[in-house]
């Protein structure tokens, strides 16, 4: 659909309202999963794309994810003796750097085979457990999220990213299948998780404390039923949020973002902070693009996902879990993301 003038400069505010608003208000920082929502319902509202579909999309796409967080929920409520001695031992056994290191290292590639939501879940409750003061619980987490977010690409098990890009190039003339994004984005995605893997490891002993477990329960965890259950329905909302929120920019994406250079689209994908990877890469991904443009657009999503709260399923779950505020996410992930991105468009120019 045309966007009119109006339309475009009301849904280009809502970006810009969307982005600054959790950091600079309180109150919209406390109740972050609401404001999405009202943002997603004014976005649908003024790109006139209310439909049936879409309401039954935003009713049913947040169910798996919610399921999964309150069955994982309940679950590690009822092991969580048992994983926390695993954890200690761990610390015990190799130190707590090289734990970790392979927290990272694991995580981030197993989430392309387990789901990065499965990653997350488990990278939330082993972090309470680690020997960590709450900013170090907060560094491994984003770190952590970074790279479950670069893995679950690899696959279209992994998260909806690489499903929609291997589905709409398993045809002439890339033939795109389960091997296709791994022989492309491989390289990078591994070095990228090891990265964050050695970022992890070499956390400053001042976020470190002395006794295993001592300050659990400054994190912000809720492991009682009542928790879990209003965790569950907080992670609902917000997927339904960006539900909303993805297919009412979508018009304002279609018109500004489809034409553009792959270099530009490389920053206009930082968009991703917000907008979830999946709108952006059914947008931007079409049979007819080249190898080198499309490493560059998802290595961009994947990358830029990290950069807030709203950016990836793995930061939300995580961030839920573990009452971690926008303001935090942002101290702790904002800037290193930038980093990354701008190391890998050198990266990524020179090779390509």
């Amino acid at each position: 659909m045309e966007l009119s003038v109006v339309q475009t400069v009301l849904l280009s505010l809502l970006i810009v309202v969307v982005l600054f608003l959790p950091l600079t208000i309180h109150k919209v920082e406390e109740n972050l999963e609401a404001f999405l929502f009202c943002c997603g319902i004014f976005a649908v509202t003024v790109s006139h794309v209310w439909s049936g579909h879409l309401i039954w999309a935003a009713i049913k796409d947040p169910l798996v994810i919610t399921f999964a967080v309150l069955i994982a929920g309940l679950l590690f409520r009822q092991f969580n003796t048992h994983l926390q001695k695993l954890t200690q031992k761990s610390v015990k056994t190799i130190g707590l750097r090289w734990t970790l290191f392979l927290i990272v290292v694991i995580l981030g590639l197993a989430s392309s085979l387990i789901t990065a939501i499965i990653a997350a879940l488990i990278l939330a409750e082993v972090t309470v457990m680690l020997p960590l003061e709450r900013k170090g619980r907060i560094k491994l987490v984003t770190f952590s999220c970074y790279a479950i977010g670069m893995g679950a690409v690899l696959t279209a098990v992994g998260e909806p990213l690489g499903t929609i890009v291997i589905s709409k190039l398993s045809g002439a003339p890339h033939y795109a299948g389960f091997f296709y994004l791994i022989n492309h984005l491989g390289w990078f995605v591994l070095g990228g998780i090891l990265f964050m893997a050695g970022m992890a490891s070499s956390l400053r002993e001042s976020t470190i404390t002395r006794a295993p477990g001592e300050k659990a329960a400054d994190i912000g965890s809720d492991n009682t039923v009542k928790g879990i259950v209003i965790r569950a329905g907080k992670v609902y909302l917000f997927v339904m949020a960006l539900t909303f929120l993805g297919d009412g920019l979508k018009p304002l994406a279609l018109k500004t973002i489809t034409h553009l250079h792959a270099s530009w689209l490389y920053w206009i994908n930082m968009l991703s902070a917000v907008l979830d990877n999946a709108t952006l890469a059914a947008i931007e991904v079409t049979p007819a693009i080249d190898d080198r443009t499309l490493t560059f657009l998802l290595m961009s999503l994947v990358v830029s996902g990290g950069m807030l709260i709203p950016g990836n399923i793995p930061n939300i779950i995580c961030a839920s879990k573990l009452g971690i505020k926008s303001k935090e996410w942002v101290k702790a992930a904002f800037g290193l993301g930038l980093a990354l991105m701008v190391a890998y468009f050198v990266l990524l120019s020179a090779i390509l």
